[in-house]
């Protein structure tokens, strides 16, 4: 007997095949048919489904991301036509940058209005195709199983990332038969390339005959899974692995081959190595411009050999010596079994003494000040201890960022959520809404500065209404932090338009209902992290920092990565 329901219901059903549980969202005219239909499937006998109002749209991609990024699973948001979409776009480009799989369901005017300058109506297709992997408009309610699998199998394959699905409202409300649909295939998208066996032998030879080598290690492992592997392959060949940020918990932080962060605002060990080593082994990373500062002076005395799920990675910023093309699931223990036992003691002692160096001009001062304000690096320093390394880091972006991912510590996977590629200010707080659904087992502390904190501040709202436990930290220095600190170190102190006048954060929580703590003093801040952690639901912890508290060690734009300053001369 046919089934004959409406395009709305279809899409709950196959958004339950699927496997979705969480639903980030926010509810308007051309997506209503849907939410009326998801009113059934979020209570009694019919519940599938826990929809997490959001207070804006771009905060449901972020959220989105955040779920993912935590959980491996793809993330999932629910939003209307024009602005609601167009809202989106930003978490969808950041998705597309940092390889993170979600699905942006929008409403749309009718296919009838198309094209007319219908209320709310903008291009979704157009506009998003660029900055997605998959973007689609369903004109039909007989599509809509297809179309659904499709994107779910598109979005969480190969190399991960965002697939958007436009929804006219006709499609919504027509009816069609109920057929579920699984995708499996897409013709002329091969997520999973065949590794090449030769390339694999190349580039095993040139490890087993390295004096030096080398591994950047991306978060292309923890999106692969790959991390016992990856253990596996750098004990046997006996290479230190430096981390790039989103790749920082792929390899615990107390490893003893791991030798720290990638970067301009990395560790001073691994970038001065990158320019020293023999064999240079990038495994699931793209070689960003943050990575490598110059490309033209970027480790050339190194044969390069980089394993990634993408081919157009190969050869777009750094030239390769040998391409391991496929997913490192698969090339990491295939290049492993090609490996002899490696020894290579004073290779990685030569790491020490530059180790040592920035812990006692950088490291010591930034975490364990004697006298003055709080700064940014103890406060996250003092957190990461409380929570042992086993919370969930979330940031947003600037100084708050780059201090909480030098000094936060990584024992499990996929433990750092962060916007890496786009940089996206405001993206804190709802990922790391979404973070806490993802992995409701886990403490997630999320890192902001006071611009970021004031991008999202309106999910305060989420976190009230949800009781999310999220522990939040506010490393209030009133400035913008990282454009002030640039202004200071390459524009002649001129401080333009980056000095932040703040609102009272003890009354908004007061608002919100959401516990609060303010710390100026030093003496203060462990107590302080203590009742944070301790609280049960969510939780501003406010900390007073040093206005000009700068990010150190830091590769200037236009020098090479070896060239960093471990102090700021202004």
């Amino acid at each position: 007997m046919k089934e004959i329901i409406t395009g709305a219901e279809a899409l709950m059903r196959a958004l339950r095949d699927e496997g979705v549980k969480t639903i980030f969202g926010y509810p308007g005219g051309a997506i209503m048919p849907v939410y009326d239909a998801l009113y059934d499937y979020t209570r009694g006998e019919k519940k599938t489904f826990n929809h997490i109002l959001v207070r804006h749209e771009q905060s449901a991609a972020h959220a989105a991301e955040g779920f993912a990024r935590v959980s491996g699973d793809v993330g999932v948001c629910l939003v209307t036509s024009g602005p609601g979409a167009t809202n989106t776009l930003t978490g969808v480009a950041d998705a597309m940058m940092d390889s993170t799989p979600i699905v942006v369901i929008a409403g749309q005017v009718g296919v009838a209005a198309l094209g007319t300058d219908a209320f709310q109506e903008v291009d979704l297709v157009g506009v998003a195709q660029p900055i997605s992997k998959w973007s689609y408009q369903i004109r039909r309610p007989e599509d809509i199983a297809w179309a659904v699998s499709r994107a779910f199998f598109i979005a969480r394959t190969g190399r991960p990332g965002p697939v958007v699905l436009d929804f006219p409202k006709n499609a919504q409300v027509s009816t069609t038969e109920w057929k579920s649909c699984h995708v499996d295939y897409v013709r002329s998208y091969v997520p999973y390339p065949k590794v090449d066996e030769t390339c694999l032998k190349e580039a095993a030879n040139l490890i087993n005959n390295a004096k030096r080598p080398l591994a950047l290690v991306g978060q292309g492992v923890e999106l692969g899974g790959a991390q016992d592997e990856l253990k596996e392959f750098l004990e046997l060949g006996d290479i230190p692995a430096g981390r790039t940020m989103l790749g920082l918990s792929a390899l615990p932080s107390d490893h003893p081959l791991n030798v720290g962060m990638l970067g301009m605002h990395g560790n001073l060990a691994p970038n001065v190595k990158e320019q020293e080593c023999d064999v240079l082994i990038a495994i699931g990373m793209r070689f960003s411009d943050r990575v490598t500062g110059r490309t033209d002076t970027y480790a050339r005395q190194a044969k390069v050999i980089h394993l990634d799920i993408d081919k157009s990675e190969i050869n777009k910023n750094v030239q390769v010596d040998v391409p391991v093309v496929g997913d490192c699931k698969v090339t990491l223990p295939a290049l492993t079994r090609l490996l002899r036992k490696a020894n290579h003691p004073e290779w990685r002692e030569s790491f020490l003494p530059l180790m040592e160096r920035e812990r006692k001009q950088v490291v010591i001062p930034a975490i364990h000040p004697t006298s003055g304000p709080l700064l940014m690096g103890e406060v996250v320093n003092a957190v990461a201890e409380a929570t042992k390394g086993e919370a969930i880091l979330v940031t947003d972006v600037g100084q708050n960022q780059m201090f909480a991912c030098r000094y936060f510590k990584y024992r499990r996977n996929r433990s750092v959520v962060s916007s890496g590629g786009l940089g996206t200010m405001g993206f804190g707080m709802p990922a790391a809404i979404g973070a806490t659904f993802g992995a409701p087992d886990r403490t997630t502390c999320v890192f902001m500065g006071d611009g970021g904190l004031q991008m999202s501040i309106q999910e305060l709202g989420t976190i009230m209404e949800q009781q999310v436990p999220v522990k939040m930290i506010l490393l209030n220095n009133n400035y913008l932090g990282n454009v002030r600190q640039w202004q200071d170190m390459f524009f002649e102190r001129r401080k333009s338009f980056t000095r932040m006048l703040n609102p009272d954060y003890a009354q908004i929580c007061t608002a919100y209902h959401i516990g609060y703590l303010k710390v100026t003093d030093r003496e203060d801040l462990a107590n302080a992290i203590d009742k944070m952690l301790s609280t049960k639901g969510p939780f501003l912890l406010e900390c007073m920092i040093r206005e000009e508290d700068n990010v150190l060690p830091i590769t200037p734009p236009g020098k090479s990565v070896d060239e960093m300053m471990l102090n700021v001369e202004v």
